[in-house]
C-alpha cells in the first residue's frame, strides 16, 4: 500500500490558510472552504453542460482541484495576482517556480502516476503542455466555478468594506467571468436563478462550524470538512485492490463532497447525541430526508437531484443502482461482479473512513497544538479504539492508517 499519511497531512494545512486577509473579514475564510465551494459549483455547472449534451471529463476536475490545493498550500503567501503578474512578465521565472512547488512535494507524494499527473497539471497551468481538446470544456467549467466562487466571497465581504478596498477586484472579477458566459450553468448563477438558491443553501454550510462544543485549533467548517473527505477518498480508492471504472472515481468524490449536504438545512448534529438512544440515528436518518425532501430537492435541477439524492441516502454504505433503486453489496462485489457504470456503484464505506480520518485529524491536530479538552480527548480516543491494527476497510487497514497519522 502506498503511504498517503504524509500528503492527506500536508492537505490539512488548507484549512489554516486565510483568504482575503487584506480586507475586513465578518467570517473566516479559508482555502479548504474555497476548494469546497469550487467543486461544488462546478458540479452545478458541469451538470447543465451535460444536460445540453456535452461531455465533462469529472476525473480531470477532480485532480484538478487537488493540484491547485496542494499548490495554493506551497505558495499560500503569494496572492494570485502577483502570481499572474510572474506568469506574464517573467515566464521563465514562473516555470522554476512551478518546478518550486513540485519539488517541495516530492517528499510528501508516494504515488509515482499521481505525482505525474500533477507534473502534467502544472504545466497545463502554465501553458507550457496544452489541455487536450477534449477536456477543454471541462477546464472552462472548472474556471468558471473557480472565478465565481471568488466572486461569492467578495459579495459577501462588500457588506462591511468600504467601495474604495474592493472596486478594482471587482471589476476584474467581473471580466474574468464575462469570458464564460456561454455557459447555462454560470449564466443562471449570475442571473440568481434556482442553482443560485440551491448554492445559498450549501453556503451554509461554510458558516457551520464541527465541534461546536469546544475550543480547537484549526476550526474547520461542515463545508470544508466535506471537500477534505472528498480529498482523502481520492487518494485512498486507489488501494481499493483494482483499478476503479470512471463512474465509480465519479461517485465516491463526489458522494464524499455531499455527503454532508443535509446539514444545509438540519445543521450539525454532534454523534453523541445522535447515539444517545439506540433509536435515535435512525429517526434523525428520517427527519433529515424528509427536511431535505421539503427544503433540498424542489432547489435542485431534475438532471442531477436523483444522483445528488442517491449520494446521500446511505452515504455510508457500499452500494450500487439497480433498476433506480439503491442496493447494498460487499466490497467483493464492488470490485468484482459492480465495477462498472452501468451499476453506478460507491465505495460508501471508503467516505465513512474518510469522514472518521477527518474527524481524528480534526481532534488529534488541535490537541497537538495545545488546545483541548474532554471532547476532542474523548473523540480522538474513540475513533483510535474503533479502527484497530487489522481492520480492513474497502481494502484498506485503517488502524495501520490512524496511527501513521497521529504518530
Amino acid at each position: 500500500m502506498k503511504n498517503y499519511s504524509k500528503l492527506i497531512l500536508k492537505m490539512f494545512e488548507a484549512f489554516s490558510i486565510e483568504r482575503w486577509n487584506d480586507l475586513i473579514r465578518p467570517f473566516d475564510l479559508v482555502e479548504m472552504d474555497k476548494a469546497a465551494e469550487k467543486m461544488v459549483l462546478a458540479y452545478i455547472i458541469g451538470k447543465y453542460e451535460e444536460a445540453a449534451g456535452h461531455k465533462i471529463n469529472w476525473n480531470w476536475m477532480v485532480n484538478a482541484s487537488l493540484f491547485d490545493l496542494l499548490k495554493k498550500i506551497a505558495l499560500c503567501d503569494i496572492k494570485a495576482p502577483v502570481q499572474d503578474l510572474i506568469k506574464a512578465e517573467y515566464p521563465s521565472e514562473f516555470l522554476r517556480l512551478n518546478e518550486w512547488v513540485l519539488n517541495q512535494y516530492k517528499p510528501y507524494i508516494d504515488d509515482k502516476e499521481f505525482f505525474s499527473q500533477f507534473t502534467i497539471y502544472i504545466g497545463q497551468k502554465a501553458k507550457s503542455i496544452p489541455i487536450p481538446e477534449d477536456d477543454y470544456l471541462t477546464s472552462r467549467v472548472y474556471l468558471a466555478a473557480h472565478k465565481y466562487s471568488t466572486m461569492r466571497e467578495l459579495q459577501m465581504l462588500k457588506l462591511v468594506n468600504e467601495r474604495e478596498r474592493y472596486e478594482k477586484i471587482e471589476k476584474e472579477l467581473n471580466a474574468s467571468l464575462a469570458k464564460y458566459s456561454e455557459l447555462r450553468g454560470l449564466q443562471l448563477l449570475l442571473t440568481k436563478q434556482r442553482p443560485f438558491e440551491f448554492l445559498l443553501k450549501i453556503e451554509q454550510l461554510r458558516f457551520q462550524r464541527r465541534w461546536n462544543q469546544t475550543p480547537r485549533v484549526p476550526y474547520t467548517s461542515v463545508l470544508g470538512h466535506c471537500y477534505f473527505v472528498a480529498a482523502i477518498t481520492a487518494l485512498l480508492q486507489k488501494e481499493c485492490g483494482t483499478p476503479l471504472c470512471q463512474n465509480r472515481l465519479y461517485n465516491n468524490f463526489f458522494s464524499a463532497l455531499f455527503h454532508d449536504l443535509p446539514e444545509a438545512v438540519t445543521r450539525d448534529i454532534i454523534s453523541p447525541v445522535k447515539q444517545a438512544t439506540d433509536a435515535l440515528p435512525q429517526i434523525v436518518k428520517r427527519i433529515e430526508d424528509e427536511i431535505v425532501g421539503r427544503e433540498l430537492v424542489p432547489l435542485m435541477e431534475d438532471f442531477y437531484s436523483a444522483e445528488l439524492m442517491y449520494w446521500t441516502s446511505d452515504e455510508f454504505e457500499n452500494r450500487i443502482l439497480v433498476g433506480g433503486k439503491a442496493q447494498a453489496v460487499s466490497f467483493e462485489d464492488l470490485n468484482e461482479r459492480y465495477n462498472s457504470a452501468d451499476f453506478s456503484p460507491v465505495d460508501g464505506k471508503l467516505v465513512r473512513l474518510a469522514d472518521h480520518l477527518s474527524a481524528l485529524l480534526e481532534a488529534d491536530i488541535s490537541i497537538k497544538h495545545g488546545i483541548t479538552s474532554e471532547h476532542l480527548q474523548s473523540g480522538r480516543a474513540n475513533m483510535l479504539k474503533s479502527h484497530p491494527v487489522g481492520k480492513v476497510i474497502n481494502g484498506i487497514d485503517s488502524g495501520v492508517l490512524f496511527e501513521e497519522i497521529t504518530a
